[in-house]
């Protein structure tokens, strides 16, 4: 594919907003993702473009919570390997299973979690009860496992649903969870990354220009959270989840 570099002009703004958005609550394919189709990529390249410039820019975010001492490795490293599991898993589920079947139950789910968001005075830990550090690991892994294999069923949204657990189920402190997050997201993108390239899809010449801008959105996007923690992170949680449902629609009805 002759790439055209005045796709650059549509794709790299709204990469650095989508990538902004990812770090702070996950979701930002719901952006990119369209911006890559919108620049004229074919579907599959646009799929594979945009993984290539994500996973660059979640590299960012997650040094980002490392090096600020947000990351538990003794739960991130299992967690992180049980997510490349459920994405390869989930890719495969979905050569026998319907989009629409998946679509449906997300439709559903969607307004209970935007209603638990919505409910909660505040995400972090001081309204959480605590609860045992098996229990915390059980349920990360079980989360990373099963949403990891969502991402590669379907995927937009996977770093919220991921919070979502990590912070109301496993209780984690808001930036400890963001942290473990992106360890597991990261390490689902790479995975599905590599096999995009082995394939020849991505446009690597985009891809790696857009991944200037993811790079700094992601950066940002993690200062935010870990200067303003609480008072970003749920406005940002129900943006998704609305894009999310729209585009859920959307794909009903005309895909």
């Amino acid at each position: 594919m002759t790439v055209n570099y005045w796709a650059l002009l549509i794709v790299c703004p709204l990469v650095f907003a989508a990538s902004l958005l990812d770090a702070v609550a996950g979701g930002g394919g719901l952006i990119s993702l369209p911006a890559y189709l919108l620049a004229g990529l074919p579907p599959h390249n646009a799929l594979a473009t945009n993984k290539l410039s994500s996973s660059i820019g979640t590299v960012a975010s997650t040094a980002r919570f490392v090096k600020n001492k947000c990351v538990d490795w003794p739960m991130a490293i299992p967690s992180a390997a049980l997510a490349v599991l459920g994405s390869i898993a989930g890719a495969n589920l979905v050569l026998a299973i319907e989009d629409d079947v998946i679509r449906l139950i997300m439709l559903m789910l969607i307004p209970a979690l935007a209603f638990v968001v919505l409910k909660k005075r505040d995400l972090d830990e001081e309204s959480l009860q605590p609860v045992s550090r098996k229990r915390q690991f059980l349920i990360v892994c079980l989360a990373a496992l099963f949403v990891g294999m969502y991402d590669g069923f379907y995927g937009p949204g996977t770093g919220t649903f991921l919070l979502l657990a990590y912070t109301q189920l496993a209780r984690l402190p808001l930036r400890l969870a963001a942290g473990n997050v992106k360890v597991a997201n990261l390490s689902s993108n790479i995975g599905s990354l590599s096999v995009f390239l082995l394939n020849g899809q991505a446009i690597v010449p985009i891809g790696l220009i857009a991944a200037v801008f993811a790079v700094s959105g992601h950066f940002l996007g993690a200062g935010l959270l870990l200067k303003n923690g609480e008072k970003i992170v749920k406005p940002f949680i129900l943006v998704v989840l609305g894009l999310l449902f729209v585009r859920l629609i959307y794909d009903l009805v005309f895909a």
